[in-house]
This record gives structure tokens, C-alpha cells and sequence, in this order.
């Protein structure tokens, strides 16, 4: 990979300064946690609570001092609710809505802005369209709202952070889990922990799984392994180094298409044909290889000054082969497909770098940000679309699958994106009852690339200079209350999540920004029970979307606004009893036409997981979903086509073998219940699985 003379000094200054902002701190030893066995600290959690969290802010803060709507699910709700994708995980999760992501990726909408890149692994940027795995997390945070001074440009509605497992100094320990689900797909898994000498550590966590589903001819498998080495190089400095292998390789489902219903109103996916592949069965592939290598190095300056490091290495190589529905169903039952193939390759390179003061001046007390980071991403996609023999016409009543060739290309990019940044928070302390977080971050981006499918080759570039600023205040009544205002925004060059939608016409467009205005407050009832309610709104300027008549290409539509209510309550009732429940009510509207809806954002949404321990070694789980309709794309015309709202409930329970042994058995949609799940666009809608049992034993040593 080449990386330019500005690159390697910003990088070189990056790793020289300082550098962060894992969503974590390496201990300092002494009494200065409460779990001094952990080489590496990634935020402390009891049973479904997070106390604290480093990502939101860059330094170690407790949420409840935190100006920003967050989510966290830890590792303890990820095992009881046996959830093994991001995904669903994230329908547990109110205020986020799931995309089918064209059945090769992770996609989201954040507070009505849907994205594909808005994920990170310990607070660095790991933006490529893939799935991503949970077998190596201990923890998902979600983080709601534009907050480019902590995560530069996108992050348009908000972010996910996974929170990679670490070592351990002290403790050799394993722990193996396998299940098995009733569609006839299986995994396993492993984590094994043990110190090397006096100071250091490794942690292996690997994986396997078979992927299996109601749907015809829709599988796969993945593996991966991830090994940790942590070592203590001194009393005051930590060294990491992590080492990720993916191998992914699944049939990509795009579902059902939509039909149309009364005259004037939208249309609604078609029924009756759950279980019908609209694709090629043989040709509808997607794999990915990833090697993701992370290395952290952290150290103590002075009594009230800390140095943290990260740089993040990843190479992608990723191919998506699809055939899909691209009408609505048509009077005689048919409809008509499309295909295309799509290989990408890309390497991304990112350094951060932080320096965290503690400082008094006269009775103010500040926790001061300094960093910076650096970027070089290099991406080549290129795209061939289909020829179909004999023709394009699927007839629902006698499915006859066509042959596909990939003969003719329609995309060939190659992009260089490189970016800095350098960044300054002050969070404040002003007496017992008020705090101050403010902020501001310079980004400076650039994209070079060239298109090689016009008959001579077209250079393209663009570079923006950005300022985001971030402004909270905190007012605390009580030692266990917030309340909160807060301020924020963010930018998307016109490149797009994925570099390649940087056009002629798009070349010279302002970047989309987004801002955002919130007003919230946290109560910690108990240590180990808390709830949080916040109000939003988020405006969106010179907004694109997918084209709902050509969903490959996008148009501009303006000004975009959300509005929104979100509550949530998390931990212990009793304690025997835990909850992690919420409710989103959102709208989204184009500014100044509020009957232009915006796309994949339901109204309301709401959701409860319980479990309750009957006794010692005896327990069992109950979860609920509810999302209201919502449409697949931005509602501009009578075609859009509306999903209609679903109620879904899961069902656990949970047995202690012995203090090593536990079995698990997991019952997802309880009811059997008939539901559309997301979708891509108008006519790309996933039905929702039916009943479906899991089975899992996990065994520790």
C-alpha cells in the first residue's frame, strides 16, 4: 500500500503525539479499578448495565455525565438474547431501524439517516460493507446523534462501536460455546485466555458457523479468529496488538418485491411467496476475506496527563454477485429482474491520537482532549452488469430461473481518499451541579480517483475543509441525576459512504450536513438500574437519497428534518430480575413538503427483554418488538411501497448444568408471527423468519 509524503508525516505525528481512543483505557494499576486483572479496560459493566464509556468522548466518563443519547447491550444480553448478528441486535435497540443492506452488509438508519459505514471497532473507523461478527465483542454502543469531534465526517444519525474482548494478566481460563437452530444452521465458538509470565497476556477467540434459513437456496458459512496479545512493557505503558482473519461466504437475499394495491395508495409486499428465492440460485453470492491487524500502544506522561494510541490496518477484498426483483409485482404475476456483479477491494490505514490533561484553574476543574488523526483509505470497485437468457419476465405462478452472464461493465473506479484531523474537548467541571462539554474538530478531506469507463479515462477530485463543533451542558440536581442540552454536527462529502458515488455532477456540491439539537435526562434509580429519556431534532442539509424510481442512482432532495421522543430504562428490577426496555416515537419529513416521508423510519417503535431467575441454577427470558409501518424508500408518489407494522416476540430459557455447564434454549417470533422485517428499497423486502429455535450449551475450564 503507498502512502504519500503528507500521510506518513501525519501519521508519524499522530503516533509521536498521542494517540486514543479505543473505546478503552489500559489500567494503571494499584486501586485504581476495580478489576486490576485486565491488561486493557473497554468500560465496566454489571450484568445488562454500562457504568461508564470511553467512546462518546475519548475519555473515561460515566454515561451519566455523558450529553448524548446512548445505548449499550453487553456481552451478558448478547449471550441471553443468543444473538449471533449485528443486525439483530440492533432490532432490540428503539431508534434504529435495519436495512436489508441488499443481503451483503450491515445498513442502519440512525434518527432517519440511513447509512452503510457508520461502524466502528474501539472507536476507529471500520467503515467496508460487510457483516460483522460478535464472537470477539464485549460489547455493542450505540450512540445517537451527529458528533463529528469524536468520529469525523458521516456518523450522520449516530454510530455503532463494537467493543473488542481483551486479555487478561492473571487468570488462564476458556470457554467454548456450540449451538443449533431448527433451520438446520450451526456454530462454534471459542475464547481462551492466558498470561505469558508476569506481563503479559494473549486472548484467541474464533469462530464457525453455518448458515442456514427458511428461504430457498439461502446459506452460507463464516469462520474467523482473532488473537490479543497485551503486554505491560512498564508500571505505565501498554502494548497491544490484535489480529483479525474473516472469511464470509453466503447467498445474498434481496426477498420479495411489492404489488400494488388500491388505486393511489402505496404499494405493499407481496404475500403468499415467503419462502420464493427471486434470484439464480448458483450465481447470488457474496463473499468477503478481511485481515483487520490493530495495534495500541498507551502510557502515563504525568500524574494528570495520559498518552493512548491506536492504528488500525485492514485489507477487504469483497465480491457481490445478485439478481434481484426490480419491479412490482405486475397483473399477469411476474415481475422483472435485474442483476449486476460487483468486486471491491480496499485498504484503509487510520491513526489516532490523544492526549487527555487533567487540570485545575481556580474552582473549575477540566479534562482536556487533544488529538489528532490520519487516514488513507484506497478503494477499487468495479461493476458488470447482466445479460439474462432467456429474458427478464419471473412468473411467480411457474418460476423459471434464467441463466445470467456478466459481460458488460458499467463501473470501474479507483479512489484514494486521505484525511486529517485534529481535534480540542474541554469537559468542565463547574462546582457539584454543572458540567460543560465543548468542542471543536478540523477535518480536512480529499478524494483522487479516476473512472475508467468513459472512452478516456476521467480524473475526479474533490477536498473539503470541515469545522464541527460540539457543545453540551449537564445540570446534576442529585449525584445520580443528569439533565442535559446539547449541540452538534456533522458533514458527508459528496463521495458518499463508499467513495464511489463522486460524479460530474455531484463533483463541485457543498458536503451534506447535519445538525443536531437534544435535550435529555438520566437517572441511576440504583448502581445497577437506570433510565434515560431525550427529545431530538436533526436537520439535515443538501441531502441525497437512492432514487426510488432507479434505486443504483441517487437525487438530491433538500432540507430533511427529524423529530423525535426516546425513552429507555436498563438493569435490575430486582435482583433476580433484569430489563433492558425502550420507545422511539420519530418523523421525518423533507422540509417545507411534510408529505414527503422519509424512507425506513417507523413512527414508532418499541421493545422489552426480561430475564428472570427462578432460582440458582433456573432461569427464562421474554422480549418483545413492536415497530409501527414505515416506507422502504422516501415516500415521493403513490409507488412508494409502506411495510406494514409487526409485533414480534422471543422467548428464553436458561439452565446451570453445573458452575460450568449452562444450556440455553432461545425461541424467536414465539408466536409465528406473519411480518416483513426491512427492506432495500421498494421492491427488495425481507419477509420476517418464522418460529425458529435455538439450542446452545456453553461449556467453561
Amino acid at each position: 500500500m503507498k502512502i504519500g509524503v503528507t500521510g506518513i508525516s501525519a501519521l508519524a505525528i499522530s503516533m509521536a503525539l498521542a494517540v486514543p481512543a479505543v473505546a478503552g483505557e489500559y489500567i494503571e494499576g494499584g486501586d485504581q479499578c476495580e478489576d486490576c486483572r485486565t491488561i486493557i479496560v473497554t468500560g465496566a459493566s454489571t450484568g445488562y448495565v454500562a457504568q461508564d464509556i470511553v467512546t462518546a468522548t475519548k475519555t473515561d466518563t460515566p454515561l451519566l455525565d455523558v450529553p448524548q443519547t446512548i445505548h449499550v447491550v453487553t456481552r451478558e444480553q448478547l449471550d441471553d438474547q443468543a444473538q449471533y448478528s449485528l443486525g439483530e441486535v440492533l432490532r432490540y435497540v428503539p431508534g434504529t431501524t435495519v436495512g436489508q443492506g441488499e443481503g451483503n452488509r450491515d445498513q442502519i438508519t440512525l434518527r432517519g439517516q440511513n447509512t452503510s459505514a457508520d461502524f466502528f471497532l474501539d472507536g476507529v473507523r471500520d467503515d467496508v460493507q460487510y457483516y460483522r461478527g460478535l464472537y470477539n465483542v464485549e460489547r455493542v454502543e450505540i450512540l445517537k446523534g451527529p458528533y463529528a469531534l469524536i468520529f469525523g465526517r458521516g456518523g450522520g444519525g449516530g454510530i455503532i462501536n463494537r467493543v473488542q474482548k481483551t486479555p487478561v494478566a492473571d487468570e488462564t481460563f476458556g470457554a467454548t460455546r456450540a449451538s443449533v437452530n431448527s433451520f438446520g444452521g450451526w456454530d462454534l465458538s471459542a475464547d481462551l485466555n492466558a498470561p505469558l509470565g508476569d506481563k503479559a497476556a494473549v486472548r484467541l477467540n474464533a469462530t464457525y458457523e453455518k448458515m442456514e434459513s427458511d428461504r430457498r437456496f439461502v446459506d452460507g458459512e463464516r469462520y474467523a479468529w482473532n488473537p490479543y496479545l497485551a503486554v505491560d512493557l512498564s508500571d505505565d505503558w501498554k502494548l497491544g496488538l490484535s489480529y483479525e482473519y474473516v472469511n464470509d461466504d453466503r447467498v445474498p437475499d434481496r426477498g420479495v418485491p411489492s404489488i400494488a394495491t388500491a388505486a393511489g395508495q402505496p404499494n405493499t409486499p407481496v404475500r403468499g411467496y415467503d419462502q420464493l428465492f427471486f434470484g439464480v440460485p448458483g450465481i447470488n453470492r457474496t463473499t468477503l476475506e478481511a485481515h483487520i491487524a490493530k495495534l495500541r500502544l498507551d502510557g502515563q506522561l504525568a500524574d494528570n496527563l495520559k498518552f493512548t494510541s491506536t492504528l488500525l490496518y485492514g485489507d477487504y477484498d469483497k465480491l457481490y454477485v445478485n439478481v434481484y426483483a426490480n419491479s412490482a409485482v405486475s397483473a399477469a404475476n411476474t415481475v422483472t429482474l435485474d442483476a449486476y456483479s460487483d468486486p471491491t477491494k480496499r485498504e484503509n490505514l487510520i491513526g489516532q491520537a490523544n492526549l487527555i490533561w487533567d487540570i485545575e484553574t481556580g474552582a473549575l476543574e477540566h479534562k482536556l482532549l487533544f488529538g489528532v488523526e490520519y487516514g488513507d483509505q484506497k478503494t477499487r470497485n468495479r461493476r458488470f452488469n447482466r445479460t439474462f437468457s432467456p429474458g427478464t419476465t419471473f412468473n411467480l405462478n411457474t418460476p423459471v430461473y434464467p441463466t445470467v452472464t456478466f459481460t458488460t461493465p458499467s463501473r470501474d473506479t479507483m479512489s484514494d481518499v486521505e484525511f486529517f484531523s485534529a481535534y480540542v474537548q474541554d469537559q468542565i467541571g463547574l462546582g457539584e451541579h454543572f458540567d460543560i462539554v465543548v468542542g471543536l474538530r478540523y477535518d480536512h478531506f480529499q478524494i483522487d480517483g479516476i473512472d475508467f469507463i468513459p472512452a478516456v479515462d476521467r480524473p475526479f477530485a474533490r477536498s473539503d475543509d470541515k469545522i464541527s463543533p460540539r457543545f453540551g451542558l449537564i445540570w446534576k440536581p442529585q449525584e445520580n441525576v443528569s439533565i442535559y442540552s446539547s449541540f452538534s454536527r456533522s458533514f458527508l462529502p459528496r463521495s458518499g459512504d463508499q467513495f464511489v458515488s463522486l460524479t460530474t455532477t455531484q463533483e463541485n456540491l457543498a458536503p451534506e450536513k447535519f445538525t443536531n439539537y437534544e435535550l435529555g435526562a438520566k437517572w441511576d434509580i440504583l448502581p445497577n438500574l437506570n433510565v434515560t429519556a431525550a427529545v431530538f431534532r436533526l436537520d439535515r442539509s443538501n441531502a441525497t437519497t437512492p432514487d426510488p424510481a432507479n434505486p443504483l442512482t441517487t437525487i438530491n432532495v433538500g432540507k430533511t428534518r427529524t423529530k423525535g421522543l426516546e425513552l429507555a430504562v436498563t438493569g435490575r428490577v430486582l435482583s433476580n430480575w433484569q430489563v433492558s426496555a425502550g420507545y422511539t416515537y420519530q418523523d421525518g419529513t423533507l422540509r417545507g413538503n411534510d408529505s414527503v416521508r422519509l424512507a425506513q423510519l417507523p413512527k414508532h417503535q418499541f421493545s422489552l427483554w426480561n430475564r428472570y431467575d427462578v432460582s440458582d441454577v433456573l432461569g427464562v427470558g421474554l422480549g418483545v418488538i413492536h415497530q409501527s409501518s414505515q416506507f422502504a424508500a422516501i415516500r415521493t408518489s403513490a409507488i412508494t411501497t409502506k411495510l406494514p407494522s409487526f409485533t414480534r416476540v422471543d422467548a428464553a430459557l436458561f439452565y446451570d448444568v453445573s458452575e460450568k455447564v449452562q444450556l440455553q434454549a432461545n425461541v424467536e417470533n414465539l408466536l409465528d408471527t406473519d411480518y416483513f422485517s426491512d427492506a432495500h428499497n421498494n421492491n427488495n423486502i425481507t419477509p420476517g423468519a418464522p418460529i425458529n429455535g435455538r439450542v446452545t450449551v456453553r461449556v467453561k475450564f
